[in-house]
């Protein structure tokens, strides 16, 4: 005889959906106790909620979740992507609009790195996008120091290990030299840890200049450093493969230049 599951959604699932963490960090936000359900701390992942249930994430009271969005942020350098920055530093988020709801980074771009980074308010999403198994090309327009030929990428067609740590095969092109610097577009799968600074070190090569212009079909465009652009709804649905999100129907929204926050 089969046990019927309990009723709702897991609670990591839920406070993901909601858009005040990933599912991963929601799991450890319950793990250190700060969750509350009809006003009791858990400290399990382990439980399912329904709408009925009351839920508190560091006293704050989990509202009905928002329809999934995704928006297009042209990062200038010399922001980290990151909530919080142990040295000072300030953050892509010190920067978006005050009028942004919360929203995550899909994946990071490195302090001295630019062009386009994906935010969105649903850690589902955020998930989905992240996944190594969804695939999605990055492309990054690369200005390299020095004067490589063709050959000198093969190794990084071909695909790398560095440091026990294995790298796909990269498209790599080389477009033109200018001056004492060389540009390249690179296209990658993963998107590792600085995995286009230490593939081109590899080789005798040094970055000096690396621009995202898209992340699967999302593309930077003419969007300018500093500006966000929120991906119409339907555009949405039909590139995640999402069910109606419910978002107000709207005309095509225009880029918005950012004001930075109050620090």
């Amino acid at each position: 005889m089969s046990v019927k599951p309990p009723p709702g959604d897991r609670i990591a699932k839920v406070i993901a959906r909601a858009g005040l963490a990933s599912r991963r960090e929601a799991e450890r936000l319950i793990e250190a106790g700060r969750v509350k359900v009809n006003g009791k701390a858990i400290d399990r992942a382990a439980l399912n909620v329904t709408d009925k249930d009351r839920i508190e994430v560091d006293g704050q009271v989990l509202g009905a979740p928002e329809p999934p969005r995704l928006w297009l942020y042209h990062k200038p350098s010399g922001l980290v992507t990151t909530t919080r920055d142990e040295q000072g530093r300030e953050t892509i988020f010190d920067a978006l609009p005050e009028d942004l709801p919360r929203v995550m980074s899909v994946g990071r771009l490195d302090l001295n790195s630019e062009g386009l980074l994906l935010l969105t308010n649903d850690g589902a999403i955020k998930r989905k996008l992240e996944l190594p198994a969804t695939g999605w090309v990055r492309k990054y327009r690369v200005r390299l120091k020095g004067r490589p030929g063709d050959d000198t990428f093969k190794p990084l067609r071909e695909g790398l290990a560095l440091d026990g740590e294995r790298f796909q095969p990269m498209q790599v092109t080389l477009d033109r030299q200018q001056g004492a610097n060389a540009w390249v577009t690179v296209a990658i799968r993963e998107g590792k840890n600085r995995e286009i600074r230490r593939a081109m070190e590899a080789v005798g090569l040094q970055v000096n200049r690396l621009i995202r212009v898209s992340y699967g079909p999302f593309q930077l465009g003419q969007l300018k450093p500093g500006e966000v652009l929120e991906i119409r709804p339907r555009v949405l649905r039909d590139q995640l493969g999402l069910a109606d999100t419910g978002a107000p129907k709207a005309g095509a929204p225009k880029p918005r230049k950012v004001q930075r926050r109050r620090r």
